[in-house]
């Protein structure tokens, strides 16, 4: 494959698990400030199926060698901290 081809699936990889990272949270988001509490099934069923979706998303990418290991693992990781800020300024209002 083209190395320029290839950087370019590459960078299309990254930028699309970004997006669907930043739904995610702006999903929590939503839940937190018109729906549900943290504590709530219904939020940790959206938390845990959309995080278990994205993680699949990641594995895939992964396999077909558009991102690393390491780049996945960082963007579950930032994921997980925002969601932890947001949980955190919820429960101290």
């Amino acid at each position: 494959m083209d190395i320029e081809l290839q950087e370019t699936y590459q960078e299309k990889a990254m930028k699309q698990l970004q997006i669907d990272a930043d739904k995610i949270a702006q999903l929590i988001k939503v839940q937190m400030d018109h729906l549900t509490m943290p504590q709530c099934p219904l939020y940790e069923e959206v938390l845990d199926t959309q995080m278990f979706g994205l993680a699949r998303e990641i594995d895939f990418a992964v396999k077909l060698g558009l991102i690393e290991r390491k780049q996945g693992n960082e963007i579950l990781s930032s994921l997980e901290k925002e969601m932890t800020v947001l949980h955190d300024l919820y429960t101290k209002e």
